[in-house]
């Protein structure tokens, strides 16, 4: 007698070109969204007069948002398949940047950022239990170059804005024209998103246990420290190295582009070195760069401190991610979506628990506790592997 497999699991899959170059586009869609958005707050708070306590609840609302429904995307996934759930967040996140430019009062704006933050929180799910898919079914490294993908969108999204506005274009008109470019993407590549669901009967979102907790938390040390240098970088170049306001955003940029660059190598790197080296390895010279910016006041030797913060973490959270299809303990949907919402804690509490060390010591503590907590992370990245025997 045949049995016939359930459709829309692994079994029903191949791989090839299509599928790979559309999971790589996945991550380009939030990241160009990102930035489309990030140009438009300094004009939002001045058109709405705005306080900067006020605007920063007001951003506070695609953090809470996102967080609140990422442990649902699993379920939604379960229900409709990836590449459905893809389909509706990355068009929801293409239309809300334009109503984004144009919207009349606060309140407006509080329901069209929560709905940016549900729509992001949901991608970043999907398209990373997408990307865990393909690269299996693949049988190669992929997961990196995907990552890259997210900065590649950032900065050609920022890029662009800055050209159209030069140009002389408003706010709205840029924005649609983005929209635009990401509904032709969705449009193209939408179509070979996998519609993978998880095999019947086991749950899409659950609890994370065993040692998915574990890596959820190391996700949520490497989440940490993106937004260390995102937020709290600037603050130390100036108020700590003396240096002048005009190279506070330097450090994050010279982190961006390292970052980028080895993300872009990052599968290459990782096949060579191995899944363990290229982790432990990732976290301690990460955790150098961090003690290396700590300790000198040169601008030359703070540059090249960034370059190894970004190098260090860049491939981290990949491989975190990609390791997932060894664990047992969980479906891979559901370790996703646990693994996603625990690093994202470090999204949304990170700074703000930064910020008290900075207030209640100084900002040069922040980034020696972000160093120890590298280690930390390398070594409890040590006991990950182990158990899971690789």
């Amino acid at each position: 007698m045949q049995i016939n497999k359930p459709k829309n699991t692994l079994e029903n899959f191949s791989v090839g070109s299509k599928e790979v170059n559309a999971a790589r586009l996945a991550f380009f869609i939030p990241g160009f969204a990102v930035s489309t958005w990030a140009p438009m707050i300094p004009i939002v708070k001045e058109r709405l007069n705005l306080e900067a306590d006020v605007l920063g609840i007001l951003l506070l609302c695609i953090g809470i948002s996102a967080f609140i429904v990422m442990p649902f995307a699993g379920i939604l996934g379960q229900k409709w398949g990836c590449k459905k759930v893809l389909l509706i967040t990355t068009t929801l996140l293409a239309l809300d940047v334009v109503f984004l430019s144009f919207l009349p009062n606060i309140i407006s704006y509080v329901l069209a950022l929560a709905l940016f933050g549900a729509a992001m929180g949901s991608t970043e799910v999907t398209m990373n239990i997408n990307s865990v898919i393909v690269e299996k079914l693949d049988g190669r490294r992929l997961i990196s170059g995907m990552h890259a993908f997210w900065s590649i969108g950032c900065f050609a999204s920022a890029g662009l804005f800055s050209l159209l506005a030069s140009l002389g274009l408003s706010v709205t008109l840029i924005a649609l024209l983005h929209c635009g470019i990401m509904l032709a993407i969705i449009a193209y590549f939408g179509r070979s998103w996998l519609p993978y669901k998880n095999p019947g009967g086991e749950k899409a979102f659950a609890l994370p246990r065993g040692i998915v907790i574990i890596i959820g938390t190391l996700a949520c040390i490497s989440f940490l420290v993106e937004g260390a240098v995102m937020d709290w970088s600037g603050v130390l170049l100036t108020e700590a190295k003396n240096m002048d306001i005009a190279l506070a955003g330097t450090g994050y940029a010279i982190f961006s582009v390292a970052m980028l660059i080895m993300r872009l190598l990052g599968d290459k790197t990782v096949q060579f070195l191995g899944e363990q080296k290229a982790v432990i390895g990732g976290a301690l010279l990460t955790s150098a760069g961090f003690v290396l910016l700590i300790a000198l006041d040169s601008i030359y030797l703070n540059a090249f401190a960034f370059i190894l913060i970004g190098l260090g973490c860049s491939n981290v959270v990949p491989v975190f991610y990609s390791i997932l299809k060894y664990q047992k303990a969980m479906p891979i949907s559901a370790a996703v979506t646990s693994v996603t919402s625990l690093g994202y804690t470090g999204v949304i509490l990170g700074p703000a628990l930064l910020g008290f060390v900075a207030h209640g010591i100084n900002i040069s503590a922040v980034f020696e506790l972000v160093a120890l907590l590298l280690v930390i992370e390398a070594g409890i990245a040590k006991y990950v592997f182990c158990k899971l025997k690789m």
